[in-house]
C-alpha cells in the first residue's frame, strides 16, 4: 500500500530502554514480527529497522541488544554514555534514526503501549497527516491515585496554558519533516508531550487500550512522576508567577483590611490582644514567600540550564548494520567488532549503517542548531 507521498515510507521504531533485559528480547520479538508483517503488506519499505536508546543501564540490556542486532539484520542499537532520562533518550533515537528513515514511532519497551495498532499510524500517516498521537481509550488498568492524578495534571497542564493531547504519552508517529522541526527547537528542559503539538503540522489520534507490564518494574515512580510534571508545566507556562503576584496582592489586600480594623480599634479604645493573629499573619506571610521564591526559582534555574548550552547527551557506542539483504549475501561486506561496537566496513559497495563512534556524540548536534556559545 503506498502513501500519498508517493511510496511506501521507510520506518524506525524507537525504543528508549533502561534497565529492561527482563522485558526486551519479547518486545523486539514482538516488534520484528509487526515490523515484518507490514513490510508484506507493503505498508513501509523493507530497510524499516528497529533502534534501541540503552540509556545508560546497569543490567544486561545493552548486551542483549548487541545480540539481537548481531542475529538479525534491521535492529539497531545506541548506548549512551550514562542515564540521561526517558525524555533525552528520545531524542537520541529521533537523531539517529531520521539520518535513515521516513517516519519514525517512539513508544516504551516495556510493550505498555499497544504495539498492534503501529499498522493503523502508519496508515494515518498514508492518509496525509504528519503526526499521529496514540492514545489511550481509558485509564481502567490504572489506579485510583494514579488515574485521578493524571487527570487532574491534564487539567492543570490545560488551565495554565500548556497545549497537551489528553491521555497520550510518548507513543507517536512523526514524519521526517515534524522530526526535523522538533530538532531544530533549542530546549534542554524537555517535555516532548507538549512540544511536538507546537509543531502545528497536521495531525490526527489513534486509540488503544494499555496493557499491564509483563515482567520488570515501572521506571516512573511517583516522585519522578511529580518532577516530570512539574518540569512540564514550568517549561511552557508563566502562568504560575503571574498567579502569585495576584496572590500577593490578595494578601496585601487583607493585611490593609487587618491594619485599618487594629486602628479603629485602638481609637474607639477596645484594643485586643493580637498574639494570635499576629503569629498566624506571620506564619501565613512565610509561606507565601517561600512558595513565591521557590516558583521563580524554578524559572530563573531553568533559565540557568538553558544558558550553559550543556548537550542533552553523549552517545558512547552504536551498533547494528542496515543491510535488508539475505545473511549468506551480506558475509565479507560487513561485521561489528564486539569490544567497542564499531562497524567495520570492507571494500565492498558500502551500505547504510550505524558507524560505532568510541568518541562521544552530543545531541542536538550542528546539523540542526548552533550553541549558545556559537550565537555569541
Amino acid at each position: 500500500m503506498l502513501s500519498t507521498k508517493g511510496q511506501a515510507p521507510k520506518l524506525a521504531l524507537i525504543l528508549p530502554a533502561y534497565n529492561e533485559e527482563e522485558m526486551l528480547s519479547h518486545t523486539l520479538a514482538k516488534l520484528k514480527q509487526i515490523k515484518a508483517d507490514l513490510i508484506k503488506e507493503q505498508k513501509i519499505a523493507t530497510g524499516s529497522f528497529i533502534l534501541v536508546v540503552d540509556d545508560g543501564s546497569k543490567d544486561k540490556t545493552y548486551a542483549i541488544m548487541q545480540e539481537e542486532g548481531a542475529r538479525e539484520d534491521g535492529i539497531l542499537a545506541v548506548k549512551l554514555s550514562r542515564n540521561y532520562g526517558h525524555q533525552p533518550a528520545l531524542i537520541a533515537g529521533l537523531q539517529e534514526s531520521i539520518k535513515l528513515a521516513d517516519i519514525t514511532i517512539t513508544l516504551d519497551a516495556d510493550l505498555q503501549d499497544s504495539p498492534e495498532i503501529i499498522g493503523q499510524m502508519v496508515d494515518q500517516y498514508q492518509a496525509g497527516n504528519e503526526i499521529v498521537y496514540a492514545v489511550r481509550s481509558s485509564r481502567e488498568t490504572d489506579s485510583w491515585f494514579k488515574k485521578n492524578s493524571a487527570l487532574a495534571f491534564y487539567k492543570v497542564a490545560g488551565w495554565l496554558g500548556v497545549e497537551l493531547v489528553p491521555n497520550h504519552a510518548d507513543f507517536r508517529l512523526m514524519s521526517k519533516t515534524a522530526v526535523e522541526a522538533l530538532l531544530a527547537m533549542p530546549e534542554r528542559n524537555l517535555f516532548l508531550r507538549a512540544m511536538v503539538p507546537l509543531l502545528g503540522y497536521q495531525s490526527t489520534e489513534v486509540y488503544y487500550e494499555r496493557a499491564k507490564r509483563e515482567a520488570g518494574t515501572s521506571k516512573y515512580p511517583l516522585k519522578k512522576m511529580l518532577n516530570f510534571a512539574i518540569d512540564g508545566i514550568t517549561s511552557f507556562s508563566v502562568k504560575p508567577i503571574k498567579l502569585l503576584f495576584n496572590l500577593g496582592l490578595l494578601v496585601s489586600s487583607v493585611a490593609g483590611i487587618e491594619i485599618a480594623y487594629t486602628i479603629i480599634e485602638k481609637l474607639i479604645g477596645n484594643p485586643t490582644a493580637g498574639w494570635s493573629s499576629l503569629m498566624i499573619s506571620i506564619w501565613l506571610l512565610g509561606g507565601l514567600n517561600l512558595i513565591a521564591i521557590g516558583v521563580v526559582g524554578t524559572y530563573i534555574g531553568k533559565v540557568f540550564t538553558e544558558v550553559k548550552g550543556r548537550p542533552l547527551f553523549n552517545i558512547e557506542k552504536k551498533t547494528g548494520v542496515l543491510d535488508t539483504r539475505p545473511s549468506n549475501e551480506r558475509k565479507g561486506c560487513a561485521a561489528t567488532a564486539p569490544e567497542t561496537g564499531v562497524t567495520v566496513q570492507s571494500k565492498a559497495k558500502p551500505q547504510p549503517s550505524f558507524k560505532g563512534e568510541n568518541t562521544p556524540v552530543s545531541s542536538f548536534s550542528s546539523q540542526y542548531r548552533h550553541s549558545f556559545y556559537q550565537q555569541m
